[in-house]
């Protein structure tokens, strides 16, 4: 994977988890169960992101 395409998959993994981990915020209200998935996929979402930030730096 080319570090362009690799950068463009780091910010939609980002913006997309934090997107999602608002939608849980905002469910959890509606039922806890759909809400903390939500929140878990996010959260998921968003790490994912932040360890290839980290991978990104490592690559020459």
């Amino acid at each position: 994977m080319s570090n362009p395409s690799l950068e463009k998959l780091i910010w939609v993994l980002i913006y997309a988890g934090l997107f999602v981990l608002g939608l849980g915020v905002w469910y959890v209200e509606h039922s806890l169960a759909v809400g903390s998935t939500l929140m878990t996929a996010g959260a998921v979402g968003v790490g994912a992101g932040a360890v290839l930030i980290w991978i990104r730096s490592r690559r020459p």
